[in-house]
């Protein structure tokens, strides 16, 4: 059993909505998936009360005997839908992790606050990969400039990056408002599409194949407020 933290330590980033998604495709791609809803806000609960994806209320004192638990039932993958504050709680969540995902928009701030992020993370001696959501969609296969600039400076610093970034897209609004993942609402959508590339890479990196059965930051900064 492999346990998978959605970290953004700024609001806004759509942190839970990555959770929420990632799960529902993971368990779509035959990972015995559970989210472990750790955040006070309880978003990812409300958001799947009538779902049948399992939904573990939890907080951050509870994670490592809940992982223990996890991995004594048998599950895959337990996703824990981290709290934004405080720092503790995050570390705790952090250090029962086997891989982190770190959310963060395209933007400077957004950007800024992911590698004091990842730079906890290096201090842990913890696993990471940046996560971009809410992109501006491509256009005639080309990425903006927002988006693009985003990506070159987190390269140039060498910190690793998913290769797949998520768009702005209604579907992901829409399909929390019926307690669904978007892979569930709009099968063939867009927003389903880029979804289940990224837990595609996710299941690769913690668990490689699964059975077939049912369903530097200094200069990273620097070179993206030099770009217009």
């Amino acid at each position: 059993m492999k346990t998978i933290a959605v970290i953004s330590r700024k609001g806004g980033a759509g942190k839970t909505t990555v959770a929420v998604n990632l799960a529902a495709a993971l368990r779509e791609q035959g990972a015995r998936a559970v989210l472990a809803d750790a955040d006070p806000l309880r978003s990812s609960s409300e958001a799947l009360r009538a779902h049948s994806l399992s939904v573990v209320e939890t907080s951050a004192s509870k994670l490592f005997a809940l992982t223990t638990a996890s991995r004594r039932s048998g599950g895959d993958l337990l996703i824990i839908d981290t709290p934004a504050a405080p720092e503790g709680d995050v570390v705790a969540a952090i250090k029962v992790a086997d891989l982190c995902l770190v959310v963060s928009r395209p933007t400077y701030l957004d950007v800024a606050a992911a590698l004091k992020t990842l730079e906890l993370l290096r201090q842990l001696r913890a696993s990471g990969l940046i996560v971009l959501n809410q992109c501006p969609s491509a256009r005639q296969g080309r990425e903006p400039s927002q988006v693009s600039s985003t990506l070159d400076a987190l390269r140039f610093a060498g910190v690793p990056v998913a290769a797949a970034p998520l768009r702005v897209r209604q579907a992901y609004q829409s399909a929390l408002s019926e307690g669904q993942g978007v892979t569930e609402w709009e099968p063939r959508g867009q927003a389903a599409i880029e979804v289940r590339a990224l837990a595609e890479i996710v299941r690769r990196k913690v668990l490689g194949e699964l059975p077939s059965r049912p369903a530097n930051d200094a200069m990273a900064l620097s070179a993206m407020a030099a770009r217009p």
